[in-house]
């Protein structure tokens, strides 16, 4: 498998402040790669530049290959590359299965004259995008609310439905924030077991920040872990959670040894809402 994700020396500075700093790092296609670090390490920032929502002040991000930098997130939508939320962005007053309708680009009904005009070709690509709908929704195991406004779903069934927006899209890459925030552990385990599906039955890469080690162990290898604006190390989970310098990143102290004090840091980073 080739790389899917490139970035080169890439910084982002907001005035006096280098939020991230001559970051270097790559995800292979196929992957599950995570994403870990302190709060204030520059996750979300790094996120942002490379789902389109920020420019990167200096340096460059490959798309397959492709130079994209500074291209805007509907851009890299086209290309096959979304971004889930920590907070869900659904259309809360339309239904489950309106919502998963509303993600393919390009459709005959958007336009006023291509109603008049073809109707019968406005129909027919309207069927065929409610029949992948409803496919998507039976793959997630949530057709039984395909009805339901997306407004009164919980927080996990919410995530869910970003999952399935990206399956309507056919995106090649998904840069997941947090799935895991304010997702019970029944409906966690189903997030996991769909994202694992995807991965491994249809051929999604994800690239995950996350702040629950025990589903980043689940899910992610490798896991790259940044500290102060800058990629530390890389590699699986359980060297990273024994390693010295990481542990002593996330508590900015002496570190312990024990392998368990880089969960409860991240327990405590998520608690905290601090900025990744």
């Amino acid at each position: 498998m080739g790389t899917i994700i490139e970035l080169r020396s890439v910084s982002k500075r907001f005035g006096g402040f280098l939020a991230v700093n001559d970051c270097s790092l790559s995800v292979t296609a196929g992957s599950v790669t995570g994403l870990i670090g302190p709060n204030g390490a520059g996750k979300s920032t790094l996120f942002n530049m490379v789902a389109g929502n920020l420019a990167p002040t200096s340096g460059t991000i490959l798309l397959d290959g492709e130079d994209v930098t500074g291209l805007e997130a509907h851009e890299l939508f086209s290309r096959g590359l979304l971004r889930t939320f920590q907070i869900a962005h659904e259309f809360s007053h339309m239904t489950v299965t309106e919502n998963l309708m509303m993600v393919p680009s390009r459709q005959s009904g958007e336009s006023l004259l291509e109603a008049w005009l073809r109707p019968a070709r406005v129909a027919r690509e309207e069927t065929a995008i409610r029949r992948k709908a409803e496919e998507v929704l039976d793959f997630l195991k949530i057709a039984h609310v395909r009805n339901e406004l997306a407004g009164n779903l919980s927080g996990g069934q919410k995530k869910l439905l970003e999952l399935g927006r990206t399956m309507m899209a056919d995106a090649k890459i998904v840069l997941l924030d947090e799935i895991a925030a304010g997702v019970n552990r029944t409906l966690l385990n189903d997030l996991a077991s769909n994202i694992e599906r995807l991965n491994q039955e249809l051929g999604y890469t994800f690239f995950v920040i996350e702040h629950d080690m025990d589903l980043i162990g689940r899910l992610c290898d490798p896991v790259i872990v940044m500290a102060a604006g800058s990629v530390m190390t890389e590699g699986h989970i359980a060297d990273i959670q024994k390693n010295e310098a990481v542990i002593e990143a996330y508590f900015g102290g002496s570190p312990t040894g024990n392998a368990t004090t880089i969960s409860a840091a991240a327990e405590a980073a998520r608690g905290a809402g601090a900025p990744a």
